[in-house]
């Protein structure tokens, strides 16, 4: 059989498949967040755990032997880690805020587009260049502790084959520090974010992904093992997205939109980022909004609402929830995509009282699907569109998306993460799989016209209402 791990921020996960791309059987187990005055961090101890312990639960229930394995996680944050790939202190999250002022500051004085220009990365709060600079500022003796500042998966595979030393991919350090052309760290960039004296700390970018062997921890003894991409163009991968002007949308805490390109356009509104991957010249637009399912769950959590009920409260309100309308931008760090806004926060207007739960849950499920819509736009979508994530679930969810986007959904459900990685360990270590059989879709959603058309009409109220809210956050 062949494993991909999935190390997500609120949910590890392993799911083994057969040669044909089959998913045999998948383990879970969730992971915390400490959410505190800004700061949004995670156990790494209780992270590297749990990927242990889906390995070890896998492995048992399908006791065939394991032909390879990939890993794939979350991207951005900062993960210090010893020689050992240990911590020296929590995680930072690519959801924390705490550097919101720095990234304010580059935005005022010409840093954060001069950084865009050389690298196609549009800095947010949580992503290492702020995070690393907030740190040398403010908790320098961590730093100074840390052998390594790396990403959530290169910890964990520095401690599941006993690495001499940290080591990262193309993808992960494609924000902020990669320069696109040369696949490279571009040490102005260090430079310009007052970072160079910490440059010892960057983990070595391996291209291609770096390769290991399992001691044993969950997986067997001498597993082949593959470390990257990280979980947006493993996702890609996963859904077959590789073609010039496709697209894939990830449905999931964070709303990814990503187009396969082979054009690098460094000029334009800095936003988003161009993720590098095991392609040179090809590339990922990325536009990775802050929250998508996580402005739902906070939805449903405040209203009391089950997500099994999702799918019935959406047929029990009318497209444009009786006016209800929200802005879904629920991120402690605000906006990264497809704009900057760190003090950007969620809008809910139109509420009555006669308003209704349905209505609240549209609403936010309406405006999610603009948000996504703005991403894709921004991205470059030219050719066929793929979802992935959480959100696939719900079908009366994907029907409304379909509306919104006004496009056919090439619906792709399972572990799409975990399925890139073990495509590309398979590449990586030379197996030959059937890429087409193992990225399948699931089903294709068709829009409807009449709806479609009216979203048409309400994306562009959307977009007006988002300038507003805009010009509100930097007053």
């Amino acid at each position: 059989m062949y494993v991909g791990i999935d190390v997500g921020t609120s949910m590890v996960k392993a799911a083994a498949f057969d040669r044909g791309g089959r998913e045999l059987a998948v383990e879970a187990r969730p992971v915390g967040l400490s959410l505190r005055g800004g700061a949004v961090e995670q156990d790494m101890e209780e992270v590297y755990g749990a990927v242990v312990a889906v390995l070890r639960a896998l492995t048992a229930r399908v006791p065939e032997p394991v032909e390879l394995a990939g890993l794939t996680g979350q991207g951005d944050g900062v993960w210090l880690v010893d020689a050992a790939g240990r911590p020296v202190r929590p995680a930072a999250s690519w959801m924390d805020g705490r550097a919101h002022a720095l990234v304010d500051q580059w935005l005022a004085d010409g840093t954060f587009e001069s950084v865009f220009r050389r690298t196609g990365s549009a800095m947010f709060p949580g992503c290492p260049g702020p995070l690393l600079a907030w740190l040398d500022r403010y908790e320098p003796t961590s730093l100074e502790a840390a052998a390594a500042a790396v990403y959530c998966k290169d910890m964990v595979f520095q401690r599941l084959t006993g690495a001499a030393r940290a080591v990262t991919d193309v993808s992960d350090a494609s924000m902020p520090f990669l320069d696109p052309r040369t696949r490279s760290y571009d040490n102005r960039v260090v430079e310009l974010l007052g970072l160079t004296h910490r440059r010892g700390l960057f983990a070595p970018v391996s291209d291609p992904v770096a390769t290991g062997e399992a001691r044993g921890a969950g997986l067997p003894p001498g597993t082949r093992l593959a470390n990257g991409p990280y979980d947006l163009p493993a996702c890609a991968l996963g859904a077959g997205v590789t073609a010039p002007g496709d697209g894939l949308l990830i449905v999931g805490t964070c709303l990814a939109a990503l187009v396969a390109t082979t054009d690098l356009d460094l000029g334009g509104e800095p936003a988003g980022l161009y993720i590098s991957t095991d392609r040179p010249g090809h590339w990922l637009r990325a536009m990775p909004a802050m929250v998508g399912t996580a402005a739902l769950d906070w939805v449903l959590s405040t209203t009391g609402v089950r997500h099994e009920e999702v799918d019935a409260l959406l047929a029990a309100t009318p497209p444009g929830a009786h006016g209800v309308r929200v802005l879904p931008y629920f991120a402690p760090s605000g906006e990264r995509a497809p704009f900057v806004e760190p003090r950007l926060r969620a809008e809910l207007t139109g509420v009555s009282l006669e308003s209704t739960p349905a209505d609240l849950i549209r609403a936010t499920c309406e405006g999610i699907g603009y948000a996504a819509r703005h991403c894709l736009a921004a991205a470059g979508l030219t050719g066929t569109l793929a979802v992935c994530g959480g959100g696939t679930r719900s079908p009366a969810w994907m029907r409304l998306l379909a509306d919104v986007l006004g496009r056919p959904l090439r619906v792709v459900e399972g572990e799409v993460g975990a399925r890139g990685a073990v495509l590309a360990a398979a590449e990586r270590f030379g197996t030959a799989l059937d890429a087409a059989a193992w990225t399948e879709p699931t089903r294709v959603v068709q829009p409807d016209a009449d709806r479609a058309a009216y979203y048409a009409k309400g994306y562009e109220e959307h977009l007006g209402r988002l300038a507003q809210a805009r010009e509100r956050a930097r007053s």
